[in-house]
């Protein structure tokens, strides 16, 4: 089922008539069949689209469409959807059993087949042999994968997910993105999941639309975006450790830093502009640039090191056989790895 927003909008207004434009202008076309993560910072609208999809909210403007069908003034429980919260919302007076069969209850379908579907759900999703359990007997992952399964179960056009993870340990938010996205893949159910895990995000979908007050910073596959992205924001939101970006020029085609150093080249005009460069673009060369060491973390396999250019602070993530015992550290940047951004605009050039 394709999800398609036509100038969607939200504004919100407080008791003092104070308005604020949570979702703006928002037109995107979400692929039948496909994962789509909704990613950014706190307050960036992304979960107020999800609502807004799931006819919780009333948008303020725009349209939403399913398919062919402009669900934009239609019921929640007439879209067709199946949503799961970041709480889970579970009742924990039922059993598992009972949990996953309860949107069923107002539907036309006898006991055997309600109770049919819940196995298969419950199979699906691995907690067949937890049926009988209260929630309360659960884990934090079981319990997700028991409002995943109450979600599926009416067999719904599209798949909601309201930062589904957030409330888990490390380890089980690991194991149950990599069960979502099993299960969006074995069902082909059109999948929206709101996070602000850029780990998350980028892990599990398809494609990826990054938001920042509610406006559209860019939208595509997650590696894409990573290596190309649009601007400045998408280009900081991204990646951990986070970007290295300082003020650098332009000059007959070389870029340079601080008092004229050069670290590259863009086949862009001369002029001063932001200067991108992730940590891991950096490569030990006996012909770069000698850095000023201010502290090494060894991190697995890897090695990040803290280090001044020029007074700028900057990091790099190296592999630690090219560094270890290293005491005089010299660096270049890998070709084609030098992101630069309009000064103004935030875009990329």
């Amino acid at each position: 089922m394709e999800i398609r927003l036509e100038g969607l909008t939200k504004i919100f207004t407080d008791k003092t008539g104070k308005e604020t434009r949570a979702v703006d202008d928002l037109s995107i076309t979400i692929p039948s069949g496909k994962l789509v993560g909704l990613l950014g910072p706190s307050g960036c609208g992304k979960s107020t689209t999800l609502f807004m999809i799931a006819g919780l909210h009333k948008p303020s403007g725009g349209k939403i469409f399913f398919g062919d069908d402009d669900v934009t003034r239609l019921a929640p429980e007439k879209r067709g959807i199946g949503l799961v919260f970041q709480n889970y919302a579970l009742y924990p007076h039922m059993t598992v059993r009972q949990n996953i069969m309860f949107p069923l209850e107002n539907l036309n379908i006898s006991q055997k087949q309600a109770n049919k579907l819940v196995e298969e759900m419950a199979s699906l999703v691995g907690i067949r042999d937890q049926l009988d359990k209260k929630p309360s007997q659960l884990s934090g992952g079981q319990q997700q994968r028991v409002a995943i399964a109450r979600a599926l179960v009416k067999k719904p056009r599209v798949l909601l997910l309201d930062e589904p993870l957030s409330n888990l340990d490390a380890r089980l938010r690991l194991q149950t993105r990599e069960e979502i996205k099993r299960i969006q893949r074995e069902t082909g159910i059109t999948t929206i999941f709101v996070t602000h895990d850029q780990e998350e995000a980028m892990s599990i979908s398809d494609s990826m639309v990054v938001l920042n007050f509610g406006v559209e910073q860019q939208m595509d596959a997650p590696q894409v975006m990573y290596t190309n992205p649009k601007n400045l924001f998408v280009a900081k939101f991204l990646g951990n450790p986070p970007i290295n970006t300082f003020e650098g020029k332009v000059v007959n085609g070389k870029v340079t830093i601080g008092d004229g150093l050069v670290i590259g080249e863009a086949k862009v005009a001369d002029g001063t502009y932001y200067v991108g460069v992730r940590p891991e673009d950096f490569r030990v060369d006996s012909a770069g640039f000698e850095v000023d060491t201010k502290g090494i973390e060894h991190i697995g396999r890897d090695t990040m090191i803290r280090f001044e250019l020029n007074k700028i602070q900057l990091r790099a993530m190296l592999d630690s056989d090219t560094v270890y015992g290293q005491k005089n550290i010299k660096l270049v940047v890998k070709p084609g790895k030098i992101h630069l951004f309009d000064k103004v605009t935030g875009n990329v050039l």
